[in-house]
């Protein structure tokens, strides 16, 4: 075995087997039109964990499974510690793409066959894992497995979590068979890397193909329950009513205007709407509407939801209307390591990849690692800004630079400590 890495840089990895890799995880809950349904803890979800295991065994791989069903295969290092870990999903949204958390993990795959390929002894170990419900669709919080794994959500609240379905977390990990012994919060990383698309328009829109993921922005999904009564929608006037879809408009509107209001890096989205009876000629008597707010910064987060929450609460008063509100997720603005940032730049500047720095504006399981350990990302372009949706695409040589400039970064974070 090779035990001198310093010519790790010039490993190439094998982008057609990866891609291979990609379309075949892709028919798994295949969908009309090229994308994926893989919902957390599906049969689908469970079928496509069963294809990335056997391929961790076939690389020959220690695999864990820990409590909250998070899988991490390890390839052993000379040193007995932590390994650096390349991780992501294999979860999907309904209407998901074929790269969203998928290219993270099976490039990890690919990092570790390319290693063994080429003979080459690393200091550290290195590992590839796929974290559960990272997509927060059925089950919310999202990011609940890496929330886990680093601590920062119980393991008790996240078993006992109800779905859209009515399924509890622990009953359908035990269901489809990764209801795992390991304990969570039983290993922070040497390092953690993950590559990702973009799922956003800036790269391509400055034609560049490398992103330095500076952090990831903050989160807050607000669910509103409106209580009304329901009547005649031509006989009742306008000042007798009791409208819960009307509250739920007002909240909607409201929302976007806090987005124009603050600008800069403020965004808000109306996820869910959902009226009852629904009924074209009655007024609806009760409502359920999701906000989703996202800043760069927690203080102007925290401006955005009060506001939003203040603007709700005296909208359903004045309507005579009831209202209650849940927090279905909270997450605080996250930077990542310089240092991590640093050598992503350095590494696509080496191959001549065009490069620059941005936050992301979708959660990641990277950000549940950041605080404890020095953590990066690298992002490449999504052609038209899309995912989350079955035309989600990014191409083989978009694809093959992210793999190139992970390469060189995760052969030099095998071969040094680093510091949080």
């Amino acid at each position: 075995m090779n035990d001198n890495p310093s010519r790790s840089t010039e490993l190439s990895a094998n982008i057609r087997r990866l891609q291979n890799r990609i379309e075949e995880l892709g028919r798994i809950g295949a969908i009309t039109g090229g994308g994926v349904w893989r919902v957390a803890l599906s049969d689908e979800d469970q079928e496509g964990r069963n294809l990335v295991v056997r391929w961790m065994n076939d690389l020959g791989l220690s695999i864990q499974v820990d409590q909250i069903g998070n899988v991490i295969g390890t390839r052993a290092g000379v040193l007995d510690c932590a390994p650096v870990l390349i991780g992501s999903h294999i979860d999907s949204v309904a209407t998901g793409g074929l790269y969203d958390g998928a290219l993270g993990v099976l490039a990890g795959l690919e990092a570790i066959q390319t290693l063994s390929e080429a003979d080459l002894k690393t200091q550290y170990p290195i590992a590839v894992g796929f974290f559960t419900n990272e997509e927060g669709v059925r089950f919310t919080p999202d990011m609940m497995g890496s929330a886990v794994h680093q601590g920062s959500l119980s393991l008790q609240t996240a078993l006992e979590t109800v779905g859209t379905d009515g399924q509890t977390v622990g009953a359908e990990l035990i269901r489809i068979g990764y209801a795992g012994d390991t304990p969570v919060k039983n290993m922070t990383p040497q390092a953690y890397l993950e590559l990702h698309i973009e799922q956003g328009p800036v790269l391509e829109n400055t034609n560049t193909t490398i992103g330095a993921v500076t952090g990831v922005q903050g989160i807050s999904w607000t669910e509103f329950e409106l209580q009304g009564v329901s009547n005649h929608a031509g006989t009742t006037p306008m000042h007798l009513r009791h409208d819960a879809g009307y509250v739920a408009a007002a909240i909607a509107v409201e929302a976007r205007a806090i987005a124009t209001d603050f600008g800069d890096n403020q965004v808000a989205t109306i996820g869910v709407s959902e009226l009852t009876p629904n009924l074209i000629n009655v007024i609806a008597n009760r409502a359920r509407v999701t906000v989703d707010l996202r800043n760069t910064s927690d203080a102007k987060l925290h401006q955005a939801e009060t506001r939003l929450i203040g603007f709700a609460t005296d909208t359903a008063a004045t309507e005579g209307v009831t209202l209650e509100k849940r927090t279905l997720a909270r997450f605080s603005p996250v930077e990542f390591d310089t240092v991590i940032i640093d050598m992503v730049e350095k590494a696509a500047a080496s191959s001549n990849h065009t490069y620059r720095r941005l936050p992301s504006g979708a959660g990641h399981d990277a950000q549940m690692f950041a605080p404890n350990c020095p953590t990066g990302m690298i992002f490449i372009p999504s052609t038209q800004g899309i995912s989350h949706n079955i035309n989600e695409f990014s191409s083989e040589q978009d694809i093959a630079a992210g793999m190139d400039v992970l390469m060189k970064v995760l052969l030099e974070l095998l071969q040094k400590q680093l510091s949080n």
